[in-house]
């Protein structure tokens, strides 16, 4: 590959890089190009980890033939079992394990090496690999993003000339630099939409982080904690305290996701959250639905854990409606991206009083007036109650018993919800 060439590919992944094109789309206008230029890749593959709650890290594959396999891999920890035994067999181990960047490989010889998957390349008509490990700096590296690694293919008996495997060995650089670059966008994505929720993280993003920024909104707020939990927490070993909060809050976050709002706060078993919108009698209604997908949660989720013989409980919800301030809140250098005002402090305490009544869901009356007339047929007042540290008393309401009793009232309020 001329000199040109070489600093127009250059120039292309630099641009390209900048402007956000997806890793898959980078990794195949380098080979694209690249084959345009007499360099005859037969595939590529780009493995980078990153900083995701479930994913290790993930794997861009480009080929020069078509087939059904996926562009873009996502893996999990390869830490134990058979992932585990395949990365320790696979090349990119062996270069960090003995200190080496770059490893070429005649597939010919494929058997005679214990190696994973080029055996397979070499079935597939491959003949010549090159493998590459660009590590990081101590300042660049992000959680496990410390390196990138990388191979390359030929089918040219031959394989791959020397000054192919010197433009490989100047421009894989320049693609990883790229391809890192998109990573950490994605990376500040995934860790904004875990620990911020999905709106609060765009908002963020969008460059909203100066503190005193807000904005008056009208929002459904969803107040939730646990049955039980301390008494449970005391009852079990320290090390089933965590998996029994995350049971649980998976069971609600799903749901409150699956319904369309958004968590805002985790506070110990306790979940904040809201739905809003143009059409605030929707947004009730969605929370409505949120509820209800979390008590079939909660049944396949204590279902498997009573089996297991691991103990069980429920949640109680306080649902309210009213004004809140949106936005950033807190010191200059430490902000949350929540909602404050005495709504918030109102839907807490109505989902305390759930315990004085024995519900498991309380809305207040701004939410039950605030339904159309078909919703409001399917709540129950509980009674009037003065709020602690509220100055005016209010009914309360719960679903009506017959939702869970009744099969026609069931199916009834299951389409409501879904219309």
């Amino acid at each position: 590959m001329q000199i040109t060439s070489r600093l127009s590919l250059t120039n292309w992944l630099a641009s390209q890089g900048l402007t956000g094109l997806p890793e898959p789309e980078l990794l195949r206008g380098f080979c694209e190009r690249c084959r345009a230029e007499g360099l005859a890749l037969s595939r590529g593959l780009v493995v980078i980890d990153t900083l995701h709650p479930i994913y290790e890290g993930r794997a861009f594959r480009w080929s020069d033939t078509p087939s059904n396999e996926s562009d873009v891999v996502e893996y999990g920890s390869t830490a134990e079992g058979d992932a585990a035994k395949n990365w320790r067999r696979s090349v990119f181990y062996h270069l960090l394990e003995h200190g080496h960047d770059e490893m070429v490989i005649d597939l010919a010889d494929a058997p005679s090496l214990d190696f994973s998957q080029i055996g397979d390349l070499a079935e597939h008509g491959h003949r010549h690999f090159l493998a590459f490990v660009h590590r990081f700096g101590e300042s660049g590296a992000l959680g496990q993003m410390d390196c990138l690694y990388s191979y390359w293919t030929t089918r040219r008996d031959d394989g791959f000339t020397e000054a192919e495997l010197a433009a490989l060995r100047d421009l894989v650089p320049v693609l990883g630099l790229a391809i890192k670059s998109a990573q950490q966008v994605d990376i500040v994505r995934t860790l904004g939409r875990v620990y911020l929720g999905r709106d609060a993280s765009e908002q963020v993003l969008r460059g909203r982080i100066s503190r005193g920024v807000t904005e008056r909104i009208n929002a459904v707020l969803w107040y939730s904690d646990l049955r039980g939990s301390t008494g449970i927490s005391e009852s079990i070993g320290p090390d089933e305290i965590i998996p029994f909060l995350n049971d649980y809050a998976q069971a609600v976050i799903d749901a409150i996701h699956e319904a369309g709002g958004d968590v805002l706060k985790l506070i110990g078993d306790g979940v904040l959250a809201m739905f809003w919108g143009e059409d605030m009698a929707d947004a009730r209604r969605a929370a409505l639905r949120a509820e209800h997908l979390f008590r079939k949660n909660i049944a396949a989720l204590n279902a498997r854990r009573a089996a297991e013989g691991r103990p069980t409980t429920s949640a109680y919800i306080g649902l309210h409606v009213g004004q809140v301030f949106y936005g950033n809140i807190g010191s200059e250098d430490r902000l949350d991206f929540t909602v404050v005002g005495p709504t918030v402090n109102e839907v807490s305490r109505i989902a305390s009083m759930s315990r004085s009544v024995d519900r498991e869901l309380l809305a207040s009356s701004e939410f039950y007036k605030g339904l159309d007339a078909t919703g409001r047929r399917y709540l129950v007042s509980t009674g009037r109650y003065a709020l602690r540290g509220i100055g005016r008393a209010q009914d309360l309401y719960t679903l009506d018993p017959d939702v869970d009793a009744s099969e026609p009232v069931t199916g009834s309020y299951e389409r409501y919800l879904a219309n």
